[in-house]
Protein backbone atom coordinates (compact mmCIF):
# COMPACT_ATOMS: atom_id res chain seq x y z
CA UNK A 1 0.00 0.00 0.00
CA UNK A 2 2.91 2.11 0.96
CA UNK A 3 4.47 1.50 -2.63
CA UNK A 4 1.18 2.53 -4.46
CA UNK A 5 0.54 5.51 -2.35
CA UNK A 6 4.19 6.28 -3.01
CA UNK A 7 4.29 5.45 -6.97
CA UNK A 8 1.09 7.74 -7.18
CA UNK A 9 2.19 10.81 -5.16
CA UNK A 10 5.34 10.59 -7.39
CA UNK A 11 3.17 10.84 -10.86
CA UNK A 12 0.99 13.47 -9.28
CA UNK A 13 3.91 15.88 -8.17
CA UNK A 14 5.00 15.39 -11.75
CA UNK A 15 1.98 16.74 -13.71
CA UNK A 16 0.44 18.58 -10.97
CA UNK A 17 1.38 22.32 -11.96
CA UNK A 18 -2.69 23.17 -11.89
CA UNK A 19 -4.01 25.34 -14.30
CA UNK A 20 -4.82 28.56 -13.78
CA UNK A 21 -8.21 28.28 -13.90
CA UNK A 22 -8.15 25.40 -11.60
CA UNK A 23 -6.28 27.42 -9.86
CA UNK A 24 -8.49 29.84 -8.36
CA UNK A 25 -11.20 26.76 -7.02
CA UNK A 26 -11.32 25.91 -3.48
CA UNK A 27 -11.14 22.15 -4.32
CA UNK A 28 -9.62 20.53 -7.72
CA UNK A 29 -10.66 17.08 -8.35
CA UNK A 30 -7.64 15.62 -10.38
CA UNK A 31 -9.33 12.92 -12.88
CA UNK A 32 -6.84 10.18 -15.18
CA UNK A 33 -8.21 9.10 -18.67
CA UNK A 34 -5.41 6.94 -21.10
CA UNK A 35 -6.75 8.38 -24.41
CA UNK A 36 -5.57 11.60 -25.40
CA UNK A 37 -7.10 15.15 -25.43
CA UNK A 38 -9.70 15.90 -27.49
CA UNK A 39 -10.52 12.43 -27.28
CA UNK A 40 -14.82 12.02 -26.17
CA UNK A 41 -14.39 10.71 -22.87
CA UNK A 42 -11.63 13.76 -21.98
CA UNK A 43 -13.43 16.60 -23.23
CA UNK A 44 -16.70 15.13 -21.80
CA UNK A 45 -15.15 14.94 -18.05
CA UNK A 46 -13.45 18.71 -19.18
CA UNK A 47 -17.36 19.50 -20.11
CA UNK A 48 -18.61 18.12 -16.77
CA UNK A 49 -15.60 20.32 -15.14
CA UNK A 50 -17.35 23.14 -16.38
CA UNK A 51 -20.75 22.37 -14.96
CA UNK A 52 -19.49 21.85 -11.61
CA UNK A 53 -17.07 25.13 -11.70
CA UNK A 54 -20.53 27.13 -13.05
CA UNK A 55 -23.30 25.13 -10.39
CA UNK A 56 -20.53 25.59 -7.58
CA UNK A 57 -20.05 29.22 -8.13
CA UNK A 58 -16.27 28.48 -8.90
CA UNK A 59 -15.58 26.73 -5.92
CA UNK A 60 -14.99 23.19 -7.37
CA UNK A 61 -12.84 22.23 -10.58
CA UNK A 62 -12.22 19.08 -12.25
CA UNK A 63 -8.49 19.00 -13.60
CA UNK A 64 -8.42 16.20 -16.65
CA UNK A 65 -5.07 14.44 -16.73
CA UNK A 66 -5.24 12.38 -20.48
CA UNK A 67 -3.13 9.93 -22.34
CA UNK A 68 -1.88 8.22 -19.50
CA UNK A 69 -0.23 10.74 -17.57
CA UNK A 70 -1.16 9.38 -14.32
CA UNK A 71 -0.73 5.72 -15.56
CA UNK A 72 -2.24 3.03 -17.19
CA UNK A 73 -5.95 1.94 -16.36
CA UNK A 74 -4.79 -0.87 -13.87
CA UNK A 75 -2.12 1.80 -11.95
CA UNK A 76 -4.53 4.24 -11.77
CA UNK A 77 -7.42 2.24 -10.80
CA UNK A 78 -5.57 1.42 -7.58
CA UNK A 79 -4.29 4.51 -7.04
CA UNK A 80 -8.02 6.09 -7.51
CA UNK A 81 -9.11 3.01 -3.99
CA UNK A 82 -6.45 5.14 -2.20
CA UNK A 83 -7.51 8.45 -2.87
CA UNK A 84 -3.91 9.80 -4.58
CA UNK A 85 -6.42 10.24 -7.74
CA UNK A 86 -9.77 11.62 -7.19
CA UNK A 87 -11.17 10.76 -10.77
CA UNK A 88 -10.54 8.03 -13.29
CA UNK A 89 -12.02 6.99 -16.40
CA UNK A 90 -11.97 3.74 -17.08
CA UNK A 91 -12.99 0.60 -19.37
CA UNK A 92 -15.05 -2.00 -17.57
CA UNK A 93 -12.61 -4.48 -18.29
CA UNK A 94 -10.07 -3.75 -15.72
CA UNK A 95 -12.36 -3.97 -12.57
CA UNK A 96 -13.68 -7.62 -13.81
CA UNK A 97 -11.35 -9.41 -11.69
CA UNK A 98 -12.16 -6.73 -8.79
CA UNK A 99 -16.08 -6.15 -8.87
CA UNK A 100 -18.27 -9.51 -10.04
CA UNK A 101 -21.35 -6.99 -11.57
CA UNK A 102 -19.12 -5.30 -14.28
CA UNK A 103 -18.56 -9.06 -15.78
CA UNK A 104 -22.00 -9.01 -17.16
CA UNK A 105 -21.86 -6.15 -19.20
CA UNK A 106 -18.09 -7.18 -20.35
CA UNK A 107 -19.18 -10.26 -21.47
CA UNK A 108 -18.59 -11.01 -25.61
CA UNK A 109 -22.17 -10.30 -27.61
CA UNK A 110 -24.25 -9.47 -24.09
CA UNK A 111 -25.34 -6.19 -25.84
CA UNK A 112 -27.57 -6.53 -29.56
CA UNK A 113 -26.52 -2.63 -30.51
CA UNK A 114 -24.77 0.02 -28.78
CA UNK A 115 -28.83 1.64 -28.08
CA UNK A 116 -29.12 -1.42 -26.35
CA UNK A 117 -26.24 -0.61 -23.85
CA UNK A 118 -27.05 2.72 -23.68
CA UNK A 119 -30.76 1.63 -22.35
CA UNK A 120 -29.96 -0.93 -20.46
CA UNK A 121 -26.55 0.91 -18.64
CA UNK A 122 -28.69 3.98 -17.92
CA UNK A 123 -31.60 1.68 -16.26
CA UNK A 124 -31.67 -0.56 -12.96
CA UNK A 125 -29.06 -2.66 -14.28
CA UNK A 126 -26.47 0.47 -14.75
CA UNK A 127 -27.37 1.34 -11.19
CA UNK A 128 -26.89 -1.62 -9.67
CA UNK A 129 -23.32 -1.86 -11.21
CA UNK A 130 -22.82 1.89 -9.89
CA UNK A 131 -23.79 0.79 -6.78
CA UNK A 132 -21.42 -2.32 -6.43
CA UNK A 133 -18.43 -0.02 -6.63
CA UNK A 134 -18.78 1.33 -3.57
CA UNK A 135 -17.25 -1.72 -1.60
CA UNK A 136 -14.17 -1.27 -3.46
CA UNK A 137 -13.25 2.31 -2.39
CA UNK A 138 -14.62 3.86 -5.13
CA UNK A 139 -18.11 5.54 -6.00
CA UNK A 140 -19.33 5.02 -9.43
CA UNK A 141 -20.76 8.39 -11.06
CA UNK A 142 -21.24 7.48 -14.91
CA UNK A 143 -21.34 5.63 -17.70
CA UNK A 144 -20.34 6.61 -21.17
CA UNK A 145 -20.08 4.78 -24.54
CA UNK A 146 -17.29 2.77 -25.39
CA UNK A 147 -18.35 1.69 -28.75
CA UNK A 148 -17.96 -1.96 -30.06
CA UNK A 149 -14.89 -3.77 -30.15
CA UNK A 150 -13.57 -5.66 -32.87
CA UNK A 151 -10.39 -7.63 -34.03
CA UNK A 152 -7.43 -5.86 -36.21
CA UNK A 153 -4.22 -7.77 -37.13
CA UNK A 154 -1.16 -6.80 -39.24
CA UNK A 155 -1.22 -10.51 -40.82
CA UNK A 156 -4.28 -11.53 -42.81
CA UNK A 157 -8.33 -10.75 -43.36
CA UNK A 158 -10.33 -12.14 -40.97
CA UNK A 159 -13.44 -13.33 -42.02
CA UNK A 160 -14.15 -16.44 -40.05
CA UNK A 161 -13.78 -18.06 -36.34
CA UNK A 162 -11.24 -20.29 -38.15
CA UNK A 163 -8.80 -17.65 -39.43
CA UNK A 164 -8.29 -16.52 -35.63
CA UNK A 165 -6.44 -19.94 -35.11
CA UNK A 166 -2.95 -19.20 -33.57
CA UNK A 167 -3.45 -15.80 -34.01
CA UNK A 168 -2.01 -13.77 -30.91
CA UNK A 169 -3.80 -10.88 -30.13
CA UNK A 170 -3.85 -7.95 -27.03
CA UNK A 171 -6.71 -7.77 -24.67
CA UNK A 172 -7.29 -5.17 -21.51
CA UNK A 173 -6.22 -7.06 -18.48
CA UNK A 174 -9.14 -9.15 -17.81
CA UNK A 175 -9.05 -13.03 -17.45
CA UNK A 176 -12.82 -13.18 -19.63
CA UNK A 177 -11.07 -11.49 -22.26
CA UNK A 178 -8.53 -14.11 -21.98
CA UNK A 179 -10.85 -16.44 -22.36
CA UNK A 180 -13.20 -15.19 -24.79
CA UNK A 181 -9.78 -14.55 -27.37
CA UNK A 182 -9.01 -18.78 -26.52
CA UNK A 183 -12.85 -19.70 -26.98
CA UNK A 184 -12.43 -18.58 -30.78
CA UNK A 185 -9.58 -20.39 -31.16
CA UNK A 186 -6.81 -17.74 -30.78
CA UNK A 187 -4.13 -16.48 -28.08
CA UNK A 188 -4.79 -13.61 -25.53
CA UNK A 189 -1.74 -11.60 -24.23
CA UNK A 190 -2.60 -9.65 -21.70
CA UNK A 191 -0.87 -6.17 -21.87
CA UNK A 192 -1.22 -2.13 -20.93
CA UNK A 193 -2.78 -0.11 -24.15
CA UNK A 194 0.11 2.05 -24.53
CA UNK A 195 2.50 -0.61 -25.28
CA UNK A 196 -0.04 -2.16 -28.06
CA UNK A 197 1.40 -0.19 -31.10
CA UNK A 198 5.08 -1.27 -30.64
CA UNK A 199 4.46 -4.96 -29.86
CA UNK A 200 2.10 -5.15 -33.26
CA UNK A 201 5.30 -3.53 -34.98
CA UNK A 202 7.66 -5.63 -33.65
CA UNK A 203 5.38 -9.38 -33.86
CA UNK A 204 5.78 -9.86 -30.68
CA UNK A 205 1.35 -9.79 -30.94
CA UNK A 206 -0.29 -10.28 -34.59
CA UNK A 207 -3.46 -7.42 -33.47
CA UNK A 208 -5.62 -6.02 -31.27
CA UNK A 209 -9.14 -5.16 -30.75
CA UNK A 210 -10.98 -2.31 -30.09
CA UNK A 211 -13.51 0.57 -31.49
CA UNK A 212 -13.29 2.74 -34.09
CA UNK A 213 -11.85 5.87 -32.33
CA UNK A 214 -9.04 3.94 -30.01
CA UNK A 215 -7.71 1.91 -33.44
CA UNK A 216 -7.86 5.75 -34.95
CA UNK A 217 -6.19 7.32 -32.46
CA UNK A 218 -3.36 5.16 -31.36
CA UNK A 219 -2.06 4.81 -34.67
CA UNK A 220 -2.64 1.12 -34.34
CA UNK A 221 -4.47 1.24 -37.88
CA UNK A 222 -1.01 2.02 -39.15
CA UNK A 223 0.64 -1.52 -38.08
CA UNK A 224 -2.16 -3.72 -38.30
CA UNK A 225 -3.76 -2.71 -41.77
CA UNK A 226 -6.70 -5.45 -41.45
CA UNK A 227 -9.93 -5.12 -39.81
CA UNK A 228 -12.86 -7.15 -39.21
CA UNK A 229 -16.61 -5.31 -37.86
CA UNK A 230 -17.28 -8.77 -35.48
CA UNK A 231 -18.39 -6.21 -32.72
CA UNK A 232 -17.66 -9.07 -29.79
CA UNK A 233 -17.80 -6.70 -27.90
CA UNK A 234 -19.59 -3.72 -26.83
CA UNK A 235 -18.25 -2.68 -22.90
CA UNK A 236 -19.20 0.14 -21.73
CA UNK A 237 -16.72 3.29 -20.04
CA UNK A 238 -17.36 3.87 -16.39
CA UNK A 239 -16.32 7.19 -14.66
CA UNK A 240 -15.53 6.68 -10.72
CA UNK A 241 -14.79 8.88 -8.03
CA UNK A 242 -11.97 7.91 -4.43
CA UNK A 243 -14.75 7.60 -1.73
CA UNK A 244 -12.23 8.91 0.25
CA UNK A 245 -12.27 12.22 -2.03
CA UNK A 246 -16.16 12.02 -2.13
CA UNK A 247 -16.57 11.39 1.66
CA UNK A 248 -14.85 14.96 2.26
CA UNK A 249 -17.49 16.97 0.34
CA UNK A 250 -20.44 18.14 1.55
CA UNK A 251 -23.74 16.52 1.19
CA UNK A 252 -24.41 19.17 -1.27
CA UNK A 253 -21.60 19.21 -3.24
CA UNK A 254 -22.01 15.25 -3.42
CA UNK A 255 -25.18 15.71 -5.25
CA UNK A 256 -23.51 18.38 -7.52
CA UNK A 257 -20.95 16.08 -8.59
CA UNK A 258 -23.03 13.27 -9.13
CA UNK A 259 -25.46 15.79 -11.57
CA UNK A 260 -22.84 17.23 -13.08
CA UNK A 261 -21.85 13.36 -14.17
CA UNK A 262 -25.06 12.35 -15.66
CA UNK A 263 -25.46 15.37 -17.61
CA UNK A 264 -21.78 14.94 -18.98
CA UNK A 265 -23.01 10.99 -20.51
CA UNK A 266 -24.87 12.93 -23.50
CA UNK A 267 -22.30 15.32 -24.21
CA UNK A 268 -19.91 12.14 -24.57
CA UNK A 269 -22.11 9.88 -26.74
CA UNK A 270 -23.05 13.18 -29.37
CA UNK A 271 -19.20 13.58 -29.16
CA UNK A 272 -18.40 9.75 -29.60
CA UNK A 273 -21.06 9.39 -32.55
CA UNK A 274 -19.11 12.35 -34.25
CA UNK A 275 -15.81 10.59 -33.56
CA UNK A 276 -16.69 7.62 -34.79
CA UNK A 277 -17.61 8.61 -38.49
CA UNK A 278 -14.69 11.12 -38.34
CA UNK A 279 -12.23 7.66 -37.19
CA UNK A 280 -14.42 5.51 -40.08
CA UNK A 281 -13.00 7.99 -42.66
CA UNK A 282 -9.93 8.50 -41.71
CA UNK A 283 -8.92 4.93 -41.61
CA UNK A 284 -10.80 3.83 -44.37
CA UNK A 285 -8.38 6.57 -45.97
CA UNK A 286 -5.36 5.26 -45.07
CA UNK A 287 -5.94 2.12 -47.08
CA UNK A 288 -6.89 -0.55 -44.18
CA UNK A 289 -9.10 -3.47 -45.53
CA UNK A 290 -12.34 -3.35 -43.46
CA UNK A 291 -13.97 -6.64 -43.63
CA UNK A 292 -17.90 -6.63 -42.73
CA UNK A 293 -19.08 -9.99 -44.86
CA UNK A 294 -18.68 -11.98 -41.73
CA UNK A 295 -21.05 -14.79 -39.92
CA UNK A 296 -20.78 -13.70 -35.75
CA UNK A 297 -23.07 -17.20 -35.25
CA UNK A 298 -20.21 -19.45 -34.58
CA UNK A 299 -18.79 -15.93 -33.00
CA UNK A 300 -21.47 -16.52 -30.82
CA UNK A 301 -21.58 -20.02 -30.31
CA UNK A 302 -17.86 -20.08 -29.22
CA UNK A 303 -19.06 -17.96 -26.30
CA UNK A 304 -20.96 -20.44 -24.07
CA UNK A 305 -18.01 -21.37 -21.90
CA UNK A 306 -17.30 -18.11 -21.31
CA UNK A 307 -21.14 -17.36 -19.80
CA UNK A 308 -21.37 -21.16 -18.12
CA UNK A 309 -17.81 -19.85 -16.44
CA UNK A 310 -18.52 -16.02 -15.40
CA UNK A 311 -22.15 -16.31 -15.35
CA UNK A 312 -22.93 -18.24 -11.73
CA UNK A 313 -24.09 -16.37 -9.08
CA UNK A 314 -27.73 -16.29 -9.01
CA UNK A 315 -27.47 -12.38 -8.92
CA UNK A 316 -25.73 -12.54 -12.39
CA UNK A 317 -27.55 -14.76 -13.63
CA UNK A 318 -30.66 -12.44 -13.26
CA UNK A 319 -28.82 -9.85 -14.31
CA UNK A 320 -28.24 -11.25 -17.40
CA UNK A 321 -31.41 -11.92 -18.16
CA UNK A 322 -32.59 -8.52 -17.20
CA UNK A 323 -30.67 -7.70 -20.22
CA UNK A 324 -31.49 -9.61 -22.53
CA UNK A 325 -35.32 -8.79 -21.51
CA UNK A 326 -34.54 -4.62 -22.29
CA UNK A 327 -36.01 -3.72 -25.70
Amino acid sequence: MTYVKTIGAALLASVALASAAAASCEITLRSSDTHPDGYPTVAAVNAMGEMLKERSDGRLCIEVFHSAQLGEEKDTIEQTQFGVIDMNRVSLGPFNNIIEETQVPSLPYIFRSVGHMNKVMDGPVGQQILDAFSDHDLVGLAFYDGGSRSFYNSEKPIASIDDLAGMKFRVMQSDMFVDMVSALGANATPMPYGEVYSSIQTGVIDGAENNWPSYDSSGHFEVAKYYTLDQHLIVPEVLVMAKSSFDKLSVEDQALVRQAARDSVPVMRDLWIAREQTSEARVREAGVEIITDIDKTPFIEAMVPVYEKYVTSTVLQQMVADIQATN
